[in-house]
């Protein structure tokens, strides 16, 4: 069979290389390449039906990145021994991509759509996910599916002092900043990522330097795409419409949805009269409305909607609860709320209200991390969970969803950087429980995650705050709007979504959601600044209930003593076959880790009582405790010989107590001076050069 491969090969401007391929593989896929970089290769395809399904009025696209364990060598875990439901780590590189395309089809574009992005050789110092956006742009480029694009994903990280695209994974570990970011030929659609306090001059600087890479990988798609033949995209009529109906909606309904979004009403009372509207203008079409009509008249409602709540912000600077653009709702905390955990925090900001614990475990506690490409342990573990009547809705609990996933990695990136380094020996699980929320429940995590730590005595570098920003804007004015401390349906109705957390020093993580296009780096640079005001703002309102973690733990919390002792005892102590770590935690009721780390042994005992871990520290101390000369002992006689007894002073180790070093009399025979089992004291004399051990007797 004769395949068609067309190839396309740009640098990454330091030397290294990335090849798109297409025609080889997955050929009935209405698009489909193999991104490749070193070793690290990516199949990417895209599907999308041909008509749309009646009554969809927004775009059913579904994506999905799935490392095969193959890729590396690697055969899955588990019983079943095969690649289960993604983890992770996947769904959040999924939502990465499908954050940067979503925004990039035509807005009356509805088909089903369908893109798979897979791993199927990995590099393991390449990391995939900063090629997973350009696969999945470069499969539908050479498709005839209608997008506005080509996009193109990059990572760029700060390390050693100097700005880097796609960096080896062995580099980011010195990385000062790391963002991936998404853009178009002339725009940036998405940013995601952390840093290490950083200022909002440097996140732009790092975003402009991701941008000029972006450009190179969109052109070399546009390329690819000439050379395939796909300039022309497919005809589609997936929205039927009524001019007459929709200028009916707006002459009937503007005004009011207007007088409601300035009443500065709350959120349930403001839907409820939004609802209202909309059902005495569909009741005065009469009884006998088709379902076509219907289904425009509550779309063009939704457009009123749009452009009135846009524009009272634009023309009148009034936000839908009557704040104005700068100011953040009302704050309210409170800490140690519940007193059976660890750490607890509630924060409160206008209508999102977010209920955190903290919880210490052991290093048993470790999350294992199995995946294709990572793997490990994890000792920080942050958990979000959005139920149904946190937004007053009837919502089945059917497990965390993608946004959960999405959200909770954005509060645990942000906290992970303000975290106790080596000197924290807990694994720490903060879970966050959303009560309510209207505008950045993720926001609200960050900030009852930090208060949460402070009450669980955690010694954080310094506080983190976050905040969330919109934007709205109008291209045929020039007008725009800043937004701190976004509203839900300011999110939903705004032209861009932008979350940043930091602390007093700088940022530490942001993610952000651009919808519209050509977004000046000016207007960037105000929102980081009007961010960073709110941030302070915010902190400031957090001092007030806490200002610095506690000096001790809560009185029931676990308590973790750290040892370090000679790597030559670590067998002594696990005992064969684990024989005597195992009766240490059995009779001391404390839990006992150890590992060899940098030569060393690191022993760890876990109990939530004192006096267990003094009884274990004792045990292993005797073992892995090297004689003193000097020291004094109290030690057991072993065994009774003509010139002296044989005394164990540590377990294992026995001295020769000589007869003549018992006492300062002396003793012509050892009969009746000391027998088996005597408890007697006595000072190390001297450890000879075959480590023998010589006693004296001390009165």
């Amino acid at each position: 069979m004769s395949y068609n491969v067309i190839k396309k090969t740009f640098d990454l401007g330091d030397g290294r290389m990335i090849e798109i391929e297409t025609g080889k593989l997955a050929k009935q896929a209405d698009g489909s390449v193999v991104v490749r970089m070193g070793d690290t290769m990516l199949l990417a395809t895209v599907v999308s039906s041909i008509g749309a399904k009646p009554g969809t009025d927004f775009l059913p696209l579904s994506v999905d990145y799935q490392e095969k364990y193959a890729a590396t060598g690697r055969i899955p875990g588990g019983f079943l021994r095969r690649e289960a439901r993604l983890t992770d780590y996947e769904v959040l590189i999924s939502r990465l991509v499908d954050r940067a395309l979503r925004p990039m089809f035509p807005e009356d574009y509805h088909s089903d759509t369908q893109v798979m992005i897979s791993l199927i050789s990995a590099d393991k110092n390449i990391m995939p996910d900063c090629l997973a956006g350009l696969a999945a742009s470069a499969a539908i480029a050479v498709s005839d599916i209608p997008f506005n694009g080509p996009i193109s994903e990059v990572r760029v990280a700060k390390i050693d002092g100097q700005l880097v695209i796609n960096p080896y994974m062995s580099d980011l570990e010195r990385a000062s900043l790391e963002f991936l970011v998404a853009g178009t030929e002339s725009d940036i659609i998405m940013v995601e990522g952390e840093a290490n306090e950083i200022s909002e001059k440097e996140m732009v600087e790092a975003i402009e330097f991701a941008h000029q890479a972006i450009v190179i990988q969109v052109q070399a798609q546009k390329e690819l795409t000439e050379l395939v033949g796909k300039t022309t995209k497919r005809a589609y009529s997936h929205e039927i419409s009524n001019l007459e109906l929709k200028d009916q909606v707006f002459a009937n309904t503007y005004d009011k949805v207007y007088t409601v979004a300035k009443s500065g009403s709350a959120k349930h009372e403001r839907t409820e009269r939004f609802a209202q509207i909309q059902e005495e203008f569909i009741l005065s079409l009469g009884e006998n409305v088709d379902a076509d009509t219907l289904f425009l008249a509550k779309k063009y409602f939704h457009d009123v909607q749009y452009d009135a709540i846009r524009n009272l912000v634009l023309n009148e600077g009034i936000r839908l609860d009557g704040r104005d653009s700068r100011t953040v709702r009302p704050i309210w905390s409170e800490v140690g709320y519940l007193p059976a955990a660890h750490g607890s925090a509630i924060f409160t900001r206008g209508e999102t209200q977010s209920l955190t614990t903290v919880t210490l475990g052991a290093k048993s506690d470790e999350q294992l991390i199995d995946g294709a490409f990572i793997n490990g342990h994890q000792k920080f573990l942050l958990h979000y969970n959005f139920p149904g009547f946190s937004t007053g809705e009837v919502r089945p609990n059917r497990g965390v969803g993608r946004r959960e996933v999405g959200h909770g990695n954005l509060a645990m990136r942000s906290l992970k950087k303000v975290l106790p380094g080596d000197e924290n020996p807990y694994t720490i699980r903060i879970v966050s429980d959303i009560l309510e929320s209207n505008g950045s429940s993720s926001m609200a995590t960050v900030c009852a995650g930090t208060l949460a730590l402070m009450d669980a005595g955690i010694k954080i570098k310094s506080p983190v705050s976050g905040i969330a920003m919109g934007l709205i804007t109008d291209e045929t004015t020039g007008k725009y709007a800043i937004l701190s401390d976004i509203l839900g349906d300011e999110d939903h109705l705004g032209d861009m979504d932008f979350k940043v957390t930091g602390t007093e020093k700088g940022i530490v993580a942001c993610q952000m959601d651009l919808k519209i296009h050509g977004l000046k780096w000016e207007v960037l640079t105000k929102a980081l600044e009007q961010a960073n005001e709110a941030r302070l703002h915010i902190l400031n309102e957090m001092k007030k209930t806490i200002t610095e973690p506690r000096e001790d733990f809560k009185p029931h919390a676990p308590r973790i003593v750290t040892l370090k002792i000679d790597k030559e005892f670590i067998g002594a102590i696990i005992g064969p076959g684990g024989k005597i770590i195992q009766e240490m935690q059995r009779e001391t009721g404390a839990t006992i880790a150890i590992e060899e780390k940098d030569n060393q042994g690191i022993v760890q005992i876990f109990a939530d009582n004192k006096e267990a871990i003094d009884k274990a520290l004792t045990r292993i101390k005797a073992i892995a405790s090297k004689p003193e000369i000097g020291e004094v002992y109290e030690g057991k006689v072993k065994t009774i010989m003509p010139f002296g007894a044989f005394v164990e002073i540590m377990p294992g180790k026995d001295g020769l107590l000589h007869i003549s070093e018992i006492d300062w009399k002396r003793f012509e025979t050892m009969d009746g001076v000391l027998n088996v089992g005597d408890i007697v004291k006595v000072k190390l004399l001297e450890v000879d050069k075959q480590g023998k051990l010589k006693l004296q007797g001390v009165s």
